[in-house]
């Protein structure tokens, strides 16, 4: 019988999606508040946002920081970075929340024996309405990916 892979946890993990301001660094917060230090967890995206840091003070978007203080996680400290901009790329699992950084996981662990996995990840961004109705949404991957996260590495 296989061993069940959430009793054994990767020694570094990566999260990936389109920016790194929403799903990736929430899903890199929550893992490293589960996980302490027994994991190195790192995010990043394929390109930069619209970030101006002239006109914001983070990098995140504003909604994702707004609803993961909602459960004691700071965002404010998060620096948006690319695949390019990894300082190591060296990872055991590289999850991957939107089909488009699915592509370039599997680039990344061409000839390497990282793991990739695909958690097919709703982008809060694209929900219309009330603020409320789109906090709404944001919450909801929050709380999709922790609970995915707590289920995968059994934490």
């Amino acid at each position: 019988m296989a061993a069940d892979p959430a009793k054994r946890l990767p020694d570094a993990v990566l999260f990936c999606c389109n920016f790194n301001q929403v799903r990736s660094p929430m899903a890199e917060s929550l893992l490293k508040t589960f996980a302490g230090t027994r994991i190195f967890v790192d995010s990043c995206g394929l390109k930069r946002g619209d970030f101006d840091p002239d006109e914001d003070d983070m990098e995140v978007d504003p909604l994702a920081a707004e609803v993961m203080r909602e459960v004691g996680v700071d965002l404010s400290g998060h620096r948006c970075k690319t695949f390019d901009e990894l300082e190591d790329d060296s990872f055991d699992l590289v999850v991957s929340l939107t089909p488009e950084a699915q592509h370039r996981a599997v680039e990344l662990a061409r000839g390497r024996s990282a793991e990739i996995e695909y958690w097919p990840t709703l982008d809060p961004t694209l929900t219309e309405g009330s603020r409320e109705h789109r906090l709404e949404a944001y919450r909801q991957v929050r709380d999709g990916l922790a609970q995915r996260i707590r289920r995968r590495f059994g934490l």
